[in-house]
C-alpha cells in the first residue's frame, strides 16, 4: 500500500462512525516495577509508553498517571484482597478515557501497535500488571450537579488525588441492584460535602484473546465494578472520615480501596517515596 493510498483511508476513517466527547470506555491499568527497576521503569513510560503505547492511539482522548506513594499504599484495604496480593502491590495507575463507541476500533490498534512495539524493542518488562482492564463506563455521579468539570473534563482538570474503589458482586443479577444502589443512594450520599467532586464508575470487558501474554485475562466480567473518585484534595489529608471506611453493604464485596495522588510529568518526582 502506498503512504497516498495509506492517507486516502485516514481521511475515510474520520468521516464515518461516532466522534463525541463522553468516555464510553476506559483503560486503567494499575503496575508495580520489578524492585530496582523504578526509575527506569517510571522514564520508559513516561518518556515512550504513555504516547506510544497509549495516547497517540486513535479515540483514546485523554490520559494520566498517578502513584502511590509508600504512605499512601498503607492505607489500602482490605488485607486480604482479589485485585492487589499483597493490597500495596501496584505502586503506579494510569487511567484513559477512550470515545463512547470506539472500544472495537481502538482494540484493534492497541493490540497492533503494542506487537510492533515489543518487536522493536520499546517494552520495559520488569513490570507486574496487577490490575489491568478495558473498561465500560456505566455511570458519573456528581457532587455539585450541573457546576463544575464533567467526566470528560476529569483526567485533565489538575484534581489532587485518586481514589480506586473496586467491589464484586455475587453475580450478573447482584451488579445491576449494586450499580443502581450506587447511582441512587449510596453515591450522592458519600458526595455531599466529600472532597470528592465527582465519582466513575466502569465494568470491565473481556481483553482480546490476542493481547498481549504478560497482561493477564480481565476478571470478574460480570460480577465486578470500578470506581474512580477524583478528588479536590491530597487523600492523605481526608482519608478518614471519607474514604477509611467505604462499604458496600450487602450488595458486594469491596476488594480494594487504593488511594493516588498524581505524577509530574517529565520527572522522578516521587520514585524514591515508593519502597
Amino acid at each position: 500500500m502506498s503512504e497516498d493510498t495509506r492517507s486516502e483511508v485516514y481521511a475515510e476513517l474520520a468521516a464515518v462512525g461516532p466522534y463525541g466527547v463522553r468516555p464510553g470506555h476506559a483503560l486503567i491499568t494499575m503496575v508495580e516495577p520489578h524492585p530496582g527497576q523504578e526509575y527506569a521503569y517510571n522514564r520508559w513510560y513516561e518518556d515512550d509508553h504513555y504516547y506510544a503505547g497509549a495516547m497517540a492511539m486513535p479515540w483514546m482522548y485523554a490520559g494520566r498517571r498517578w502513584v502511590a506513594t509508600r504512605d499512601l499504599q498503607r492505607l489500602r484495604y482490605p488485607e486480604k484482597s482479589a485485585v492487589a496480593q499483597p493490597v500495596t502491590a501496584g505502586c503506579y495507575i494510569s487511567t484513559y478515557w477512550i470515545t463512547d463507541g470506539r472500544y472495537d476500533d481502538h482494540m484493534r490498534w492497541t493490540v497492533g501497535i503494542n506487537k510492533r512495539l515489543n518487536r522493536d524493542g520499546r517494552v520495559h518488562q520488569a513490570r507486574t500488571h496487577v490490575f489491568t482492564a478495558f473498561q465500560d463506563h456505566v455511570a458519573t455521579v456528581y457532587r455539585d450537579g450541573a457546576a463544575g468539570p464533567r467526566d470528560y473534563h476529569a483526567l485533565d482538570h489538575p484534581y489532587a488525588g485518586l481514589v480506586v474503589e473496586v467491589i464484586d458482586a455475587e453475580g450478573p443479577q447482584g451488579r445491576a441492584e449494586l450499580l443502581e444502589w450506587l447511582r441512587s443512594r449510596e453515591l450522592p450520599k458519600r458526595l455531599a460535602g466529600s472532597p470528592a467532586a465527582m465519582v466513575t464508575v466502569f465494568r470491565p470487558t473481556p481483553l482480546p484473546l490476542d493481547r498481549m501474554s504478560y497482561v493477564k485475562q480481565v476478571e470478574g466480567v460480570d460480577t465486578r465494578l470500578t470506581l474512580l473518585w477524583f478528588l479536590e484534595r491530597d487523600p492523605r489529608d481526608c482519608w478518614e472520615g471519607h474514604f477509611a471506611d467505604l462499604d458496600a453493604g450487602e450488595r458486594g464485596r469491596i476488594e480494594l480501596v487504593a488511594p493516588f495522588i498524581p505524577t509530574v510529568p517529565g520527572t522522578d518526582r516521587y520514585v524514591d517515596e515508593l519502597r
